[in-house]
């Protein structure tokens, strides 16, 4: 009997898995044949013979070329001519120092893929906007415009603009198409226009193009708008005014703020702001080739200053922020009050160099777009023309983007001296500066070194599976090697170093004043600063006492909110700072290279500590968009440095214009360094 029921029930169960495995085996087959299945093209397709003739589908990475010289393009009224120097040019502007990377052929770039980035002259044929049930990440162009193989020889391939515009809202994903060719003979496009469905441009006589979907498709609710374009002359038509009007890029932006550097907006936004619930959309676009300007190599002044302003924290958002913990009133919009600010301190300032040590961006859900955040950080350093560079803090990787992605936006920003920094170690952005001196010697005179201290290095799973991070990340070992080999690089200087006072130079190296005079003099490396963001556990040690006061070597405020460092390491502070020294000759003293490490992410601390004989110090937060507290005014960390190098000199100002603990960290007047044990 009980043989007779299991065999019941056997066929039954196989009644019920063969057609189940049928029906799942025919989805899947036609998941993989529709989907999935990307043929292998030959020669044909990779080098068809067209309209592109022989052109072959790029493979080349076009942003991540290593590091490399900025290029050079100083405002010529600023320059100042060394008397005597036949060309009159500084050495920074001379054309054997612009070593940027910007001798890439344009021909050579390729037109069948969305790179916004790129300095494209290439213009665009037309335009097209498809909806789609499934992202691109799953499905590819599987939404794309139809097309035959004729109309890609003539106008091109259809390039995806990689940015849905229904991010936010609507039913479906939808997504703006351009083809773009190097044909002579082929109309191009000149302008965008947006309209409501019963309005179209004028003037009536001009050629302009409907494209066929709303571009509010897939919005509930919303007034069905759509994209004109006006196709003009062919390329061969043009005259070279007229070129540099093309449009030769297609962008969205998310949010109120500034579109990318070269890009403008087409009026109105593609979806309105609604305060707390949507953030505004854009379409933007370029016209003809916008050259990023690049900076000048870092150099001291003719009198041996340089000036290095850190910019801690901003926390910014793809909106335009909400205030926290300020008694400023009224505050809203903060990121754009932070900027406003911002932009006072670096007039009165006038650093030569920005340095954002992390947290650009907020993230906590409100930077989900990065590309419309990085857009706005640094534009207070880039309207100013001031040369900036910037490491990544523990939430700038929570939304959206990753480090990779970033730096290769920062890189492509004005003045930027962004560096990817090796791909072999742990963290993005582990990179060198070095600031030379201004006379023809360039001699490096001052070392800054960045680091990613990396973002958080475990979690937990709540009850509905997100990650959580509960611990903060730290400097690696491989990271510890790395800039311990940077540093036996650096060849050792006389010091104080003194300026090349050869006739060609006439007066102008004449002593200041003020200028210090050396009564001894020593080989060894230039002083040098360290910047990342997450603070080292000696941060919060014992520190130093003063031998000349008997008083702790501590200026500024702190122990207003817990400790910021992560709980573990990998001995950053003993195995690297205290090893690398700046001469390794038995007389030198055992004094560290690196006499400054400028930290970020603790807010409401914002002290100089020196920790055997190396100063640990907070910037302070100084944006309205990240947290502080009512009484504490935002602030901003500067480092003075003077002497050709020699002296280093630190202090804080505020919101309010108050400069705080003015304080001589390196050099003449500093505290003496501890005797050698």
């Amino acid at each position: 009997m009980a043989a007779f029921t299991f065999s019941r029930i056997g066929r039954s169960m196989r009644g019920i898995l063969v057609p189940t495995a049928a029906i799942i085996g025919f989805s899947c087959l036609l998941t993989y044949f529709f989907i999935l299945y990307q043929p292998t093209v030959g020669p044909g397709i990779a080098q068809r013979l067209g309209w592109q003739a022989w052109d072959t589908v790029a493979t080349v990475d076009y942003f991540d070329k290593g590091p490399s010289t900025p290029t050079v393009t100083g405002d010529p009224e600023d320059a100042q001519p060394i008397p005597g120097n036949d060309d009159e040019t500084d050495w920074w502007e001379s054309p054997s120092n612009q070593l940027g990377d910007a001798t890439d052929d344009i021909e050579s770039y390729p037109l069948d893929v969305w790179a916004p980035l790129l300095p494209h002259d290439t213009g665009l044929s037309e335009i097209a906007i498809t909806r789609c049930m499934m992202p691109p990440s799953l499905v590819g162009d599987l939404c794309a415009p139809t097309t035959t193989v004729e109309q890609d020889a003539i106008k091109g391939n259809w390039v995806r603009v990689d940015r849905d515009l229904n991010r936010q809202a609507g039913l479906w994903t939808l997504n703006i198409y351009y083809r773009r060719t190097r044909r002579l003979d082929i109309p191009l496009i000149t302008d965008l226009r947006l309209l409501p469905a019963n309005e179209i441009p004028e003037p009536l006589t001009d050629p302009w193009v409907k494209v066929d979907h709303s571009i509010r498709d897939g919005i509930m609710r919303a007034e069905p708008m759509y994209l004109w374009y006006l196709p003009g002359k062919t390329m061969n038509e043009m005259t070279a005014e007229e070129k540099a009007n093309l449009i030769t890029e297609v962008d969205v932006l998310f949010g109120e703020d500034t579109p990318w550097y070269g890009f403008e907006k087409v009026e109105p936004p593609v979806t309105p702001e609604k305060e707390g619930q949507l953030e505004s959309v854009y379409v933007t676009y370029r016209r003809g080739v916008k050259s990023v300007p690049r900076a000048h190599p870092l150099h001291f002044s003719r009198d041996g200053k340089f000036k290095v302003l850190q910019v801690a924290d901003l926390h910014f958002s793809v909106s335009r922020g909400v205030c926290r913990e300020t008694d400023l009133d009224p505050c809203v919009n903060s990121d754009n009050l932070t900027n406003t600010l911002l932009g006072h301190v670096l007039d009165e300032e006038k650093p030569d160099l920005v340095v954002f040590s992390g947290d650009q961006l907020n993230g906590q859900g409100t930077s989900w777009d990065p590309k419309s955040v990085l857009a706005k950080f640094a534009v207070a350093a880039t309207d100013r023309k001031i040369p900036w560079a910037a490491i990544f803090g523990n939430h700038d990787e929570e939304d959206g983007d990753v480090k990779e992605q970033q730096i290769r936006m920062m890189k492509a920003l004005p003045y930027s001296m962004v560096q990817s920094g090796p791909k072999d170690i742990h963290g993005v952005g582990n990179y060198v500066l070095d600031v030379k001196s201004a006379d023809a010697s360039m001699t490096s005179l001052l070392t800054l070194y960045f680091l990613d201290s990396g973002s958080y290095s475990s979690g937990y799973l709540d009850w509905l599976g997100y990650f959580f991070p509960t611990e903060y990340d730290w400097i690696h070992e491989d990271q510890i090697n790395w800039f311990l080999q940077e540093s036996a690089k650096i060849q050792p200087i006389e010091r104080p170093f003194t300026p090349d006072i050869g006739k060609d130079f006439g007066s102008i190296w004449t002593r200041q004043s003020d200028q210090i005079t050396p009564t001894t003099r020593k080989l060894a490396k230039p002083n040098a600063m360290m910047f990342f963001h997450i603070p080292l556990q000696e941060s919060y040690g014992t520190a130093d006492r003063d031998t000349r006061t008997g008083q702790l070597l501590d200026i500024g405020l702190h122990d207003l909110e817990a400790s910021g460092a992560a709980k573990k390491s990998d001995g950053m502070f003993d195995k690297g700072l205290k090893k690398a020294l700046e001469s390794g000759h038995v007389t030198g003293g055992g004094i560290p290279e690196v006499k400054v490490v400028a930290n970020g992410h603790c807010h409401i601390t914002e002290d100089c500590k020196r920790v055997k004989d190396v100063w640990l110090c907070f910037g302070g937060g100084g944006s309205y968009s990240g947290y502080g507290q009512v009484g504490f005014d935002r602030r901003f960390r500067i480092y003075e440095i003077s002497d050709y190098g020699e002296t280093i000199r630190t202090y804080k100002r505020t919101e309010k214009d108050e400069i705080l603990n003015s304080y001589i960290l390196a050099g003449p007047g500093a505290p003496l360094f501890n005797p050698r044990s």
